[in-house]
């Protein structure tokens, strides 16, 4: 009854993890470049006396979904997206390299590109863009700037977006959900990325799909409350016969 008892706790808890998992996907179905969380789990045999016929999920690290989500036509110079497989480097404020797929580039105060907050990073660390200046990107990540008098003869380069490849099984999120290497290693630059200026990749969480999922771990969980009930009876009828004897 025990074994029973734990088998269907553990499994009550992994679904109400991946309940959380599937509303945070949720609440990110509009957020550029968001990268769905994907539930992960291990089973580890019921300790005790007898056969090891059953199994208790164990919680792990979430994964991260790295499909591509469908890029849309702004047409905003400092809108970029990437073609295919590939993140943006960015600097957070703690001064950490961490990554994203959201090109919706803006610029603060003191000319400094920015994503979300995090300075957007070049060759050379964080993109400064000068005053008065009309700037594009390249499909390489190249950043042009043109006077604001559209003189396209002094038009020059001053830096490059930092665009890395991160294999999948070494690709995390931290706490603040920006995308990380797993090994902490800061990514190398990649030279065969492109991108796309004047346009933004969408999330990759399919609403539909999320429901879907959604329901039927309700439906499971049900099931899981409903089996540690019935552990609960067996032991109750268990108590009645041996007082009754």
């Amino acid at each position: 009854m025990d074994r029973l008892i734990y088998t269907a706790l553990s499994g009550a808890s992994q679904t109400l993890y991946e309940q959380q998992i599937s509303a945070n996907n949720l609440a990110n179905v509009n957020t550029n470049g968001f990268r769905a969380d994907m539930a992960m789990a291990t089973n580890d045999k019921v300790k005790g006396g007898g056969f090891d016929t059953r199994y208790m999920a164990q919680e792990g690290a979430s994964g991260v979904n790295d499909s591509t989500g469908v890029a849309e036509k702004t047409e905003r110079p400092l809108d970029v997206a990437i073609q295919g497989a590939g993140y943006i480097a960015v600097q957070d404020k703690n001064g950490n390299e961490v990554y994203t797929r959201n090109g919706n580039i803006q610029q603060d105060d003191q000319g400094q590109l920015t994503i979300d907050g995090n300075l957007v990073l070049g060759d050379n660390g964080p993109i400064i863009l000068p005053p008065n200046a009309i700037a594009s990107f390249g499909s390489d990540g190249t950043l042009s700037v043109t006077p604001d008098d559209g003189d396209v003869t002094a038009t020059m380069d001053i830096d490059r977006l930092k665009l890395v490849d991160i294999p999948v099984a070494n690709l995390a999120k931290n706490g603040e959900g920006m995308l990380v290497t797993a090994d902490g290693v800061p990514a190398q630059r990649d030279e065969n990325i492109k991108v796309s200026g004047g346009f933004l990749e969408g999330s990759n969480v399919s609403a539909v799909s999320e429901m879907m999922s959604s329901i039927a771990m309700n439906r499971q969980f049900e099931a899981q409350i409903k089996m540690m009930k019935t552990a609960e009876d067996i032991s109750d009828a268990g108590n009645r016969l041996l007082r009754g004897s």
